[in-house]
């Protein structure tokens, strides 16, 4: 566990989603205080969805100059545009339509009829060449210093599209990468790599239910991240697991928090 890693334990699902909803409205409104403006990477999944859909609901939204955010995603299902299926469509029909961005700012991967056609490896190329374009002077590599990377875990420790034992989980170049044979389908897919989340300030871990508290478990104590991409998900400046108490079933008490332990 990254000694900057922070564990936060929540009665269940709803509640976890409405406290990161409170959480990133906090930390982006921060952010546009003192730079101008803020930038996020969206995941999809269930618990994605469950925080923009808390987001959607909650008055504190107000909080937030949407026409001053950048919006990114970790990682998109390579179908057709408007496809049910896809991490951008679901955004959209939970928060996105709903708020005043500036289409400009929102940033979505590459469908699979678009541009590139069904050519997975140019439309991930265009999204690194996409986030070059917007990381400045004072970004630490090839993207921008995004202030909010969300993040799903998987039950098998996967984060955004990267799988244990595949190759984009190894990556050290790209910042993304097209993905094929994922095990979860569909199976083509663009990813972010770990370089790429790396370079967020804060990187946030979702994990609800008991399918996922071995991957918690696991994550959480691994060192080898090619195995348990989890591992290998973290901020610069601080990483916050997010949980359920379902989620959390299977860690040690040293790594709850001190209200959480028995």
């Amino acid at each position: 566990m990254s000694p900057a890693a922070q564990v936060f334990v929540h009665g269940d699902k709803d509640e976890m989603a409405r406290a990161a909803a409170e959480r990133l409205v906090s930390r982006v409104a921060e952010a546009q205080s003192a730079r101008g403006s803020a930038s996020v990477v969206l995941t999809g999944g269930r618990n994605g969805n469950g925080l923009l859909a808390a987001l959607a609901s909650s008055p504190a939204r107000d909080s937030v100059d949407f026409s001053r955010l950048d919006v990114w995603w970790g990682d998109e299902r390579f179908l057709p545009e408007g496809h049910p299926e896809r991490n951008v469509t679901q955004a959209r029909d939970a928060l996105l339509d709903s708020v005043p961005l500036d289409p400009a700012r929102v940033h979505p991967m590459a469908a699979s009829d678009g541009a590139y056609g069904n050519d997975v490896e140019a439309a991930a190329g265009a999204y690194e060449s996409e986030l070059a374009a917007a990381a400045g002077p004072e970004d630490h590599g090839r993207v921008p210093s995004f202030d909010v990377l969300l993040l799903g875990v998987g039950p098998d420790t996967h984060v955004a599209s990267l799988f244990p034992g595949h190759p984009g989980v190894r990556e050290a170049e790209r910042m993304a990468v097209g993905v094929h044979d994922s095990p979860k389908p569909p199976p083509v897919r663009i990813s972010l790599t770990l370089p790429a989340i790396r370079a967020a300030r804060e990187v946030w871990l979702l994990a609800a239910g008991e399918d996922k508290s071995q991957a918690v478990a696991r994550a959480l104590s691994e060192t080898d991240e090619s195995q348990a991409p989890a591992a290998g998900a973290r901020g610069r400046d601080g990483t916050l697991w997010l949980l359920d108490e379902a989620a959390a079933a299977k860690l040690p008490s040293d790594l709850l928090p001190p209200s959480a332990r028995s």
